[in-house]
Order: C-alpha cells, then structure tokens, then sequence
C-alpha cells in the first residue's frame, strides 16, 4: 500500500493577506532560532526545524482551527541567525513560547527566495505612500518547495511590523 499525503501545505488565498492591516495583540508562537550563511538557510536544518515544532504543536493540541491560518514567520535579526515563528492557538509546553504584537501590514507576493530583498523595496515603496515605514519584517512562506510546484506559485507574504 503506498501512503500519501493529501494535503501538505493548504492552497493560499492571496487575498485574505495581499495589502491588509492587522493589529496583533500577544499574537501567539511558538519561536526557534537557526544559524543562516548571510541570510541563507541551510535546507536541511529548516526541515527539521519546521517539523520539530509542528510536533510540539500537535503534541499539545495546539494548532489553529483553519489550518490556512496558520503562520510560519521568518525574521533575520542578523546575516548569521534566523528566527522561525510557528503561530499556535494557546501556550505549548517544553517549547520557547512567544508572543508579538503591533500593527502590521501585508503584502504577497509571488517569486524565489533570492528575491526578498526586492520584495523588500517594493513594501518600503508601498509603505512610504501611505506615509508610513516598516520598524521590522517577517515573512511567510505559503508552500514548502513541494506544494510550490503542486501549485504554480511560491507566494511570499511579507508582514511589514510598523
């Protein structure tokens, strides 16, 4: 018998978070850290990251009930270190629980990994219409690479924390 998924990562509504404003209060997470080569990940280590905490997550019963809703945020503090946001409905034990809040904006869009920096520039642009400017950012991969070919797309939320 050959076993298979069915769903790995659900299909993503870009507009549920293309150019929304949304403000968090004690948004919950629960975070990890992994080293980055100037802001490049190493592969194996996300895998295993992302699935260490989906564990924690389903150990605890602590998914959201969309699972469309559900966030896994990257933020680069440096060139050397990234930081993994798994957004949870409650506290998870034996697990580094965080919580963000701030208004942020949004933005999807659809490309590489190479091209957050131009993404980047893009939010600014949009940004700095509106009179505002971003103090941090963090962003969404919709699909693991599998599910971007399944799909036709490698959408990119940015979440632009103001």
């Amino acid at each position: 018998m050959e076993n298979q998924i069915d769903e790995c990562c659900p299909e993503f509504d870009v507009s549920k978070w293309d150019k929304k404003r949304e403000v968090w209060e004690n948004k919950l997470f629960i975070k990890e850290t992994m080293p980055t080569l100037f802001h490049m990940p190493f592969p194996p280590t996300i895998g295993k990251k992302i699935t260490k905490m989906y564990g924690q997550v389903e150990k605890a019963g602590a998914h959201l009930p969309d699972k469309a809703d559900t966030l896994i945020l990257f933020r680069d503090p440096s060139a050397f270190r990234s930081e993994i946001y798994y957004s949870v409905s409650k506290m998870v034990a034996d697990s580094q629980n965080a919580e963000l809040s701030g208004t942020f904006v949004s933005r999807v869009f659809d490309g590489k990994y190479n091209e957050i920096p131009k993404f980047i520039k893009e939010m600014d642009k949009y940004l700095k219409e509106s009179g505002e400017s971003a103090s941090d950012y963090y962003i969404h991969y919709a699909y693991c690479p599998l599910c971007a070919k399944k799909y036709g797309h490698n959408y990119v939320t940015l979440f632009a924390k103001l």
